[in-house]
């Protein structure tokens, strides 16, 4: 009863049982993703779709959208958004959430801006420090929300102002610096016509991908997020994986901030602020419920890149900047509304029936 009352969910902030406990959580996991991997992965194919639909259906704002020109253009602005989503999506799997990237990002750029400068060799140390970093911040925002059982909401909230804050100090408004020719390089050479970015991205969504879904640390993080009191009946380190998701999520926002000194070749206070929602968007709308237990790495890359397509065919349009923020929102609930689960599993179902 000790240990009940000191390890148990229901103590720790993660905020206790979402249905009856099993006997074996990880099982329970699995079964929790396979009733609806159909649905997962019809929600997946059809965001690919949508993003391509909208791209080549862009060519009537102009006749120089929708070639592969602008296709580059748009997965590479998507980048951000997909190293973001990773970390917010784990989060989002075992039932928190983080709304500290935004601040994070910037301290990742602020820092690369500062530490790397025209050094490459430099390269080599200070991004390991950096993503310690934004691990760290993360790491505070875990013990927070399962140790002092603070919401994940006001915790990461808090934190996110607090690093602003600190930011702003350290920089004193204005980031000093130089832009890294290592980083830049990663957006301006190409290898075979792609980008470089794009092809070292492939690389770490597969790897990613597999982790989350292949590897007994994601599987453990599916049964924690399904029922975080079966998952300690179990024996699974509940808080430990919780703590280590928020860690993660706190790295990647850092790494998103070092690639966008590449991209940008600068640094702003603000430059992680437009990257909050789309974060939080793209793991929805890639099929991930958040309420924890489900979702899957490359549903979130497909919401990223089918956001990005749609806030750069919006900004094509010439529309004031009060009313894209007001089609955005609106496209992301229909879209919440159409690539439901339920929808794409009676598809699966259907399909596999007739055949």
């Amino acid at each position: 009863m000790t240990r009940l009352h000191a390890e148990t969910p229901e103590h720790s902030g993660i905020g206790g049982s979402r249905g009856a406990p099993s006997p074996s959580p990880m099982q329970g996991g699995r079964a929790r993703r396979g009733v609806g991997l159909g649905g997962e992965r019809w929600i997946t194919l059809a965001l690919f779709v949508l993003a391509i639909v909208l791209i080549l259906g862009s060519r009537v704002i102009s006749p120089a959208f929708g070639g592969w020109t602008q296709t580059k253009a748009i997965l590479t602005l998507a980048v951000f958004v997909i190293v973001v989503g990773y970390g917010q999506g784990l989060v989002i799997l075992v039932g928190g959430l983080d709304l500290s990237v935004a601040s994070v990002m910037t301290v990742g750029g602020v820092l690369a801006f500062r530490l790397i400068g025209l050094d490459t060799e430099a390269l080599i140390w200070s991004l390991p420090l950096i993503l310690f970093t934004g691990a760290l911040i993360g790491t505070a925002n875990g013990i927070g929300v399962t140790m002092l059982k603070v919401p994940p909401f006001i915790m990461t909230l808090a934190a996110g102002i607090i690093v602003y804050g600190g930011c702003l100090g350290f920089t004193q408004g204005t980031p000093r610096g130089l832009a890294s020719p290592a980083l830049s390089a990663l957006f301006t050479n190409e290898i075979a016509g792609v980008p470089l970015i794009l092809l070292v991205m492939l690389v770490l969504v597969s790897l990613a991908a597999l982790v989350q879904s292949s590897t007994p640390f994601g599987r453990m993080l599916y049964a924690v997020g399904a029922s975080p009191d079966a998952a300690w009946i179990a024996g699974l380190p509940v808080r430990a994986l919780t703590i280590s998701t928020y860690a993660i999520s706190g790295a990647c926002a850092c790494l998103a901030g070092v690639l966008m000194i590449g991209y940008a070749s600068g640094a702003s206070l603000t430059m992680g602020q437009d990257y909050l929602l789309p974060s939080i968007a793209a793991v929805v709308i890639g099929g991930s419920s958040i309420l924890g237990g489900r979702g899957n790495y490359l549903g979130t890359v497909g919401g990223a890149i089918l956001l990005t397509t749609l806030s750069t065919i919006i900004a094509a349009l010439g529309i004031a900047q009060g009313w894209r923020t007001v089609i955005y929102g609106i496209v992301i609930l229909v879209a919440l509304v159409l690539l439901r689960e339920q929808f794409y599993t009676w598809v699966d179902r259907s399909l596999r029936g007739r055949s």
